[in-house]
C-alpha cells in the first residue's frame, strides 16, 4: 500500500513583465491588463475538479509561484486564498510561500500579501551586481533588490527566502561571494543558491554567453557553501541553505517524495492511491487554461508511473536532500519492495558513493559530487 509523507499544493500564475534570456519556466510576457479575476475562478475551479476526481486531503504547504505571481493584487491572493481553504481548510500552521520580483509596485502589496494569510515570501533576487542583473535581463536594480527584501521583513514576513544565482555571464569568485555576503547581511535564514545553467528554447541557448568554466564554477560553488556553513546555515538539498527550522517545508515534501495538487497553467501534479501513483500537467498556454470550460479541456497529461519511473523518479528527489532519506520511505511512498533497487545500491556503495547499511538511502561525499551520476545509475 503507498502511503505519501504529506500533500502540498502548487499555483501557476504564468505571467511576467519580461522573459528572462535564461528561463525555460511555463512564463509568458503580459502584454495588457491581467484577467486577475478570470484566472482566479479558473484556478478554484481547477481544484475543485480535481478535488472531486482524486479525493480531498489535508494541505500541509501551499507554493504559488510563476512566472511572477507578484503582479497579481493582493485582493486577488485574498480571493484565492480563501477559495482554497472551503475546499481543504487551512490551518496556522499550513506554509504559504508566494514568490515575489524586486521592484516598486510589488513592494507596495507585501503588507497585503501578508494580510491575505501568506506567511513565507520568496524573493528572486538573483544577484546584487548591477551588470550582472542587466545581463540576465532582470528588470529590478540592486537598489530595488534591497528595498524589496527590507520591505518584506517590515511588512512582518519572518520567513523569507533570497534567490541567488552563480555561474553567470564573466563572473568571478570574488563577485559571486559579494552576492553571498549581501544576501546572509539580511538574516532571513534562508537562501537559495542556483548555478546558472543553460536551457533549450531559451534566448541564451541560441546566443550562448560566456560563463565561467568547470573549475572556476567549482571554486566558486565550494567557497560559497563554505562561506554560507560558517554563517549558521546548513546545506540541507542541493541548492537550499537554511537555519534551523527554516527550511522550505513544501520543497522538502517534494523530495520526500510526496504528493501535490498542481493546479494553473503547465502546472504538474502527483497523487497517490492504495496501489498506483499519478502524475498530471494542466494546459500550458494561460488563454487555452481560461477558456477550458472543464477539467478534461483544462488537464493536458494525466498518466501512471510504472516501477522504473517510480524508481527513477523517487531517487531523482530524495537524494537531493543531503541527510538523504530513510529506507522506510521509499517502500511506502512507491509500494516497492527495496528488494528491486537492491542491486544498483549496493554496486554504488561499493563504489563509495552511498552511504553503507541498510537503512538509509543517502550520498557519501564523493556522491554529492557526483550526483548525476549516481541519480543515472537508478534511470538505467
Amino acid at each position: 500500500m503507498i502511503t505519501p509523507s504529506g500533500t502540498g499544493l502548487y499555483i501557476h500564475f504564468p505571467w511576467c513583465e519580461r522573459k528572462c534570456p535564461y528561463c525555460d519556466f511555463n512564463s509568458h510576457v503580459s502584454g495588457q491588463a491581467l484577467p486577475e479575476a478570470e484566472m482566479v475562478t479558473a484556478l478554484i475551479n481547477d481544484y475543485t475538479s480535481d478535488l472531486e476526481i482524486y479525493g480531498a486531503r489535508p494541505i500541509d504547504s501551499l507554493f504559488i509561484g510563476g512566472g511572477t505571481p507578484s503582479l497579481i493584487s493582493a485582493q486577488s491572493i485574498a480571493r484565492l486564498l480563501d477559495g482554497i481553504d472551503r475546499l481543504t481548510p487551512l490551518s496556522d500552521t499550513t506554509e504559504i510561500t508566494m514568490e515575489a520580483n524586486p521592484g516598486s509596485s510589488e513592494q507596495e502589496k507585501f503588507a497585503g500579501y501578508r494580510a491575505a494569510g501568506v506567511n513565507r515570501l520568496s524573493i528572486g533576487i538573483q544577484s546584487f551586481n548591477s551588470e550582472h542583473l542587466r545581463r540576465l535581463g532582470r528588470i529590478h536594480s540592486r537598489d530595488e533588490a534591497d528595498h524589496a527584501i527590507k520591505a518584506a521583513q517590515a511588512a512582518g514576513f519572518e520567513r523569507i527566502n533570497i534567490d541567488l544565482m552563480y555561474g553567470l555571464p564573466d563572473q568571478t569568485l570574488k563577485q559571486a561571494l559579494h552576492d553571498v555576503e549581501q544576501g546572509l547581511s539580511y538574516n532571513t535564514g534562508h537562501l537559495s543558491w542556483y548555478q546558472l545553467t543553460i536551457e533549450p528554447n531559451t534566448v541564451f541557448y541560441k546566443q550562448r554567453p560566456p560563463l565561467p568554466d568547470d573549475d572556476a564554477i567549482a571554486d566558486i560553488a565550494d567557497e560559497g557553501e563554505h562561506f554560507m556553513t560558517q554563517s549558521g546555515l546548513k546545506r540541507y538539498e542541493v541548492s537550499a541553505f537554511a537555519g534551523t527550522g527554516q527550511e522550505c517545508r513544501h520543497n522538502v515534501n517534494y523530495w520526500r517524495f510526496g504528493d501535490y495538487f498542481g493546479i494553473g497553467a503547465g502546472a504538474h501534479g502527483k497523487i497517490s492511491f492504495n496501489d498506483h501513483i499519478i502524475r498530471t500537467a494542466k494546459q500550458r498556454m494561460p488563454d487555452s487554461y481560461l477558456q477550458a470550460s472543464d477539467r478534461a479541456s483544462r488537464l493536458a497529461v494525466e498518466s501512471a508511473l510504472d516501477q522504473a519511473q517510480l524508481i527513477s523518479e523517487f531517487m531523482l528527489n530524495a537524494l537531493r536532500l543531503r541527510e538523504g532519506v530513510e529506507i522506510a520511505l521509499f517502500q511506502r511512498s512507491t509500494g516497492l519492495a527495496p528488494e528491486c533497487m537492491h542491486h544498483t545500491w549496493r554496486r554504488l556503495q561499493a563504489q563509495g558513493l552511498m552511504v553503507e547499511g541498510d537503512d538509509r538511502l543517502q550520498t557519501t561525499e564523493l556522491g554529492w559530487r557526483f550526483l548525476n551520476t549516481v541519480i543515472e545509475s537508478f534511470m538505467e
